[in-house]
């Protein structure tokens, strides 16, 4: 038990009515004030920013960031909590755990419900994140919501209203918050973390484009043409889509454009197993399967490689080494 830190960023659990519907306005001294607080757990509260989390950009995530390296620049801190609004929490908590390189953990949580109503989950969740914040190490980013800690890697939002709003639907959660402490199941496999991006120049765009019946390049050759540095292609079933998508996928590669494959399909990776159009050629067109990874995550993958280095070839491997997967096949001639 110590010193947490909570960065407030706004999101349900910092909501109050505005008079046609909720949005991000209390401070995050007001949120901690309504959480029942850890025996020997120490608080302090760094409001960062008060913003509904469809808001978020990655202007936002950098700023995040580097806030959790300054804080974590004292040893004197035993981890951070992170309140932040469950629409994007996902991505922001991901991001953080890419380049997140200490032993003290960062614990993201937030709410379903606002910050002043009956029976809210807002203050369970707050004091089982300063719980786990004060207690684990070793596991990366984590999502504390419902009883239940995850791993960032993997973990989505899979309810929109219910309280247990977040799961891995292809792993297992890291652990549960009991009456006795945190009892930890597993602790997650993650690769080396990335440097912290560079402080200045121009942020990358990246886009993402569903494929589906009818599906044609013109919504992905329409990112290429706004300047997208990366795309994340959410195909069908394994990783799937069309030959016409393959041939927009080999140009937009040579152009220099990242191209990042996953899958509509909310349970278990991609793969290569298809052909026309499927995700044995659009490997072959230069995409990087993103394993079990969904849209959102997969972005942030993207993201990260884009920031990490303006070289193509170079951002396909750290994206590579983001996803955890393995070098790019040497093509093999035909027989």
């Amino acid at each position: 038990m110590g010193q947490v830190v909570v960065i407030s960023t706004g999101g349900t659990i910092a909501s109050r009515w505005q008079g046609s519907g909720f949005a991000a306005d209390a401070a995050g001294g007001d949120v901690l004030a309504t959480a029942p607080v850890p025996e020997g757990v120490s608080v302090r509260v760094v409001d960062l920013m008060s913003v509904n989390s469809a808001r978020i950009t990655t202007g936002h995530q950098l700023a995040l960031l580097r806030t959790v390296r300054e804080v974590l620049a004292d040893p004197a801190v035993d981890g951070i909590v992170v309140t932040h609004g469950t629409d994007t929490l996902e991505e922001s908590a991901f991001f953080l755990d890419l380049h997140h390189d200490d032993p003290r953990p960062v614990v993201f949580t937030g709410a379903q419900l606002p910050l002043e109503a009956e029976g809210g989950d807002g203050p369970r969740n707050l004091h089982d994140a300063l719980l786990t914040a004060a207690t684990v190490r070793d596991l990366g980013v984590l999502v504390v919501f419902d009883g239940k800690v995850h791993a960032a890697r993997g973990t989505v939002k899979v309810q929109t209203l219910a309280a247990d709003a977040f799961a891995d639907p292809s792993g297992t959660r890291v652990a549960d918050v009991t009456a006795d402490g945190i009892e930890i199941h597993r602790r997650p496999e993650r690769p080396a973390p990335l440097p912290l991006p560079a402080a200045e120049g121009p942020l990358p765009r990246i886009d993402v484009v569903m494929h589906h019946c009818d599906g044609d390049p013109v919504l992905f050759n329409a990112a290429v043409a706004a300047g997208a540095q990366g795309i994340v292609l959410v195909a069908t079933g394994a990783g799937n889509a069309t030959p016409e998508i393959c041939a927009a996928v080999e140009a937009a590669v040579s152009r220099g454009v990242l191209v990042a494959l996953t899958t509509r399909v909310s349970t278990g990776p991609v793969a290569e197993i298809y052909t026309h159009g499927g995700a044995v050629d659009l490997v072959a067109a230069g995409a990087v399967l993103t394993g079990a990874l969904r849209a959102g995550q997969a972005r942030i993958a993207v993201l990260s490689a884009a920031l990490a280095t303006a070289d193509p070839a170079a951002r396909a491997d750290v994206l590579r080494h983001a996803l955890a997967a393995p070098a790019a096949a040497v093509p093999v001639a035909a027989v």
